[in-house]
């Protein structure tokens, strides 16, 4: 499969287990009284970075992932079981968003972040037990799991990026210096995904190459954007330059405005200057041209290559004393509100966990119980809510699955 660095992924928690309404029956005991246990909470849905990871494709077949719903309550106040954890690996360096932004950079190891919460576990009937209700006939229905729509896009990290135009070298440099095999060929474009490879033997380097920019990269030319963003994790540069070309000096020029353009702070970081293809520009002085400190190397004939090396792992540890530490983040955000009041034409919607939970193990052919809603819905604020979005006597309430009649407080009749 191609390699996929981007994708779009709907993640759901599992729904939490039904209590259980339950009333203990044993011989000579006529008043056992309700002993239902609790469901089960869902599973979350959970990213988790992976060394056996390389990119997104996984997600790719699978852009719906959903975690296990837990188990339902039991009679003798047993627990409904737990759902498991859906636990995905992603590569280092996977960024997740949401609806509303950033949600995680995972970076590092192990780094982990819960995209996606499971639902709790409805209530059984023994502990919804009261002084007043002292034998529920009813028990809680499990919550449904978070549902999100979430953004997955791949920013490889590595110790040096080789940057420059397409046709540029790159890729073959990439295959002397490390045991990477990328597609190398005489036409722009040859690279479409960023490739590995480690350098070096007692000092070990990860090497990322990167796709070649375009003039106007930094505008999404040439799929730009996709390729700027995996420069942005390499903690040093090598600017890499065909020497053959018409004009060196102006190729180096235009990858280091896109770089500038994507991102300011690119330019400032450590980086060194390679021509490439002094095999067949052996007339060409590297440093007349692209300035003071510039190597010329040919990866086919392998001169500077030794240099080049050499070069590499000095730039590295310069680079590592200066940059500043990987780590993973994730976002805080405040709860989300408890509940939400729509208008859809001419009625309104109530969305909410609690009150829609609520609604849904309310027997509503009991008037006691109907009233001890309404209460509940006032006491929450759902009708304050519903007068101040617009609601009058007599319009259609939705929550949940059930629609109501609006009729507030004090006033005959009222059901929510």
């Amino acid at each position: 499969m191609a390699f996929v660095d981007e994708v779009t992924v709907f993640a759901r928690g599992g729904r939490g287990g039904n209590g259980s309404a339950s009333i203990l029956r044993e011989p000579y005991n006529p008043r056992g009284g309700p002993d239902g246990g609790d469901g089960g909470s869902g599973g979350d849905v959970v990213f988790e970075v992976s060394s056996g990871a390389r990119d997104l494709s996984w997600l790719a077949d699978h852009p719906h992932v959903r975690a296990p719903s837990g188990g339902p309550g039991g009679k003798r106040g047993r627990t409904g079981a737990a759902g498991e954890d859906l636990v995905i690996r992603v590569p280092d360096g996977t960024r997740i968003e949401d609806e509303a932004g950033l949600l995680a950079d995972l970076v590092g190891e192990g780094a982990r972040v819960v995209v996606a919460r499971g639902g709790r576990g409805g209530r059984g009937n023994a502990a919804l037990a009261t002084q007043r209700e002292r034998v529920p006939r009813s028990a809680e229905a499990g919550e449904a799991g978070e549902e999100r729509r979430l953004s997955v896009e791949l920013r490889t990290v590595a110790d040096l990026g080789l940057v420059g135009l397409p046709n540029a070298g790159k890729s073959t440099l990439l295959s002397e210096l490390t045991a990477a095999h990328p597609k190398i060929a005489d036409y722009p474009f040859t690279t479409l995904s960023p490739n590995l490879g480690v350098a070096g033997e007692d000092e070990r380097l990860v090497v990322a190459d990167v796709p070649g920019l375009v003039e106007g990269a930094h505008e999404g030319r040439g799929l730009g954007h996709r390729f700027l963003r995996h420069v942005s994790r390499c903690r040093a540069l090598v600017l890499v330059v065909d020497l053959s070309s018409p004009d060196p000096a102006a190729d180096l020029e235009i990858v280091r405005a896109e770089l500038g353009a994507y991102d300011p702070a690119l330019p400032s970081r450590p980086s060194i200057v390679v021509g490439a293809k002094v095999d067949i520009a052996p007339n060409v002085d590297a440093q007349a041209v692209l300035g003071g400190g510039a190597l010329s190397v040919s990866a086919v004939t392998g001169e500077g290559m030794d240099r080049l090396l050499e070069r590499l792992s000095a730039l590295a540890r310069q680079a590592e004393a200066v940059a500043e530490d990987r780590t993973a983040y994730v976002v805080l955000r405040p709860a989300r509100p408890r509940f939400t009041v729509t208008r859809e034409g001419e009625r309104f919607r109530v969305v909410g966990r609690g009150v829609e939970r609520w609604v849904s193990e309310t027997d509503l052919e009991d008037p006691m119980k109907v009233e001890r809603l309404q209460r509940r819905l006032v006491k929450e604020g759902v009708e304050r809510k519903l007068v101040s979005a617009g609601a009058r006597r007599g319009d259609e309430v939705v929550i949940g699955n059930v629609a109501f009649e609006f009729i507030p407080e004090g006033e005959p009749d009222g059901t929510a």
